[in-house]
């Protein structure tokens, strides 16, 4: 076993109860951070630069864009598309809602999508039954770390003049046709928080292959100023990532093979422990997916488990095993979206758990979690 590989076992096994995640750091983190701290340069500086080069010549990107976090990843690149009131933004009605929330903020509609009950993803299907001639912008979002059939996405926006941002907040790292999830679009955003695949604590990217939405990233990103202190050419936001964030995404890069492998190992064992478990249906993976899974989630069967999801959850944290219910369908949360039944979204939301999920997770600790589970079942 290398030093790496000992940092990572010996991290997790120290701790108890078993977490839902936690971040880990076995490179140089902390030497980093000290370099941006010594040079004086914390806001802005040499690693922010570094940060968006190395990321962009991973992704295969010719841009990539530091951000202050995920949403704010999404919100500069619907504001680089000018999509503003009048406007609809097509988005899953199953999955993390920071791209439906950004298109409220910017006086745009949202428009929920079904997804596929295997996947969970949306579809070009699914996308082609809301587009209306108000339609902006498409945001598929590889939710977990799956990645959504883009290839048929972008041919249906191509065919109606729409544009596609990637939300690949949950699948850094994850291929669709041996690319790199998030960079088959115009645009394609990611987060780093602190559950992420690698993490900054907080922190985002936007990636492009066009200079003309690269430089309005920028725009955007930074007051609004671009050749004159002071002098505003859009009404811009503060969405920068300090020096410090990306000292550390820097360390974190350099230990991301790693990190995919310790990823995929925890992910193959949880797949052999349930996969004879009666009423637990993982989320499924189209075979043009290569998935760096960010977190492991199962439909538990109703009737498998007639007390619930919740119920579950809760006998778990009382076995000291953390969990997280699927998200919440947004046709249930109609104090905030105008939004018709989604069927597939709504029986997800009420049955999808997450489970424990991170590379220090051992697979002693993933048996421990799949014992119990199966334990509950009637």
């Amino acid at each position: 076993m290398t030093d790496k590989q000992t940092a990572f076992k010996t991290a997790s096994e120290t701790v108890r109860p078993i977490p839902w995640a936690q971040p880990t750091f076995c490179g140089n983190e902390q030497r980093y951070a000290s370099e941006a701290i010594a040079s004086t340069w914390i806001s802005g500086g040499h690693f922010v630069d570094r940060f968006e080069s190395e990321f962009a010549k991973y992704s295969g990107n010719r841009y990539a864009i530091t951000a202050s976090n995920g949403t704010t990843a999404i919100h500069m690149a619907l504001l680089a598309l000018s999509v503003g009131p009048g406007d609809e933004v097509v988005v899953p009605g199953f999955a993390f809602m920071a791209a439906a929330n950004v298109t409220l903020h910017l006086g745009a509609k949202p428009v929920f999508t079904e997804v596929d009950p295997e996947t969970w993803c949306m579809t070009a299907k699914d996308a082609e039954r809301c587009l209306s001639p108000r339609a902006k912008a498409i945001v598929p979002v590889h939710t977990y770390g799956n990645v959504c059939a883009m290839d048929a996405i972008i041919a249906l926006a191509k065919e109606r003049s729409i544009a596609v941002v990637e939300d690949a907040a949950e699948a850094f790292a994850s291929r669709y046709k041996g690319r790199q999830a998030g960079s088959m679009s115009e645009l394609g955003t990611f987060s780093f928080q602190a559950t992420k695949t690698i993490t900054t604590g907080e922190g985002g990217m936007v990636v492009t292959d066009s200079s003309d939405l690269a430089g309005r990233l920028r725009l955007f990103r930074s007051h609004g100023m671009l050749h004159r202190r002071y002098w505003h050419e859009v009404p811009g936001h503060n969405f920068r990532l300090t020096n410090l964030q990306a000292a550390m995404g820097c360390a974190q890069l350099e230990n991301l093979e790693q990190t995919i492998r310790e990823r995929r190992r925890v992910y193959t064992c949880y797949q052999r422990c349930l996969a004879n478990v009666p009423g637990v249906v993982m989320q499924q993976y189209n075979s043009d997916v290569e998935p760096v899974v960010w977190a492991i989630a199962a439909r538990l069967d109703p009737q498998a488990f007639p007390r619930g999801r919740d119920a579950v959850m809760r006998e778990l944290q009382t076995a000291g095993i953390e969990t997280r219910n699927g998200f919440y369908a947004a046709s249930l949360m109609t104090h905030l979206y105008d939004c018709p039944r989604l069927p597939v979204c709504e029986s997800l939301s009420r049955n999808v758990i997450s489970l424990p999920t991170f590379p220090a997770l051992t697979d002693a600790q993933i048996k421990t979690v799949c014992t119990k589970l199966k334990g509950l079942s009637a």
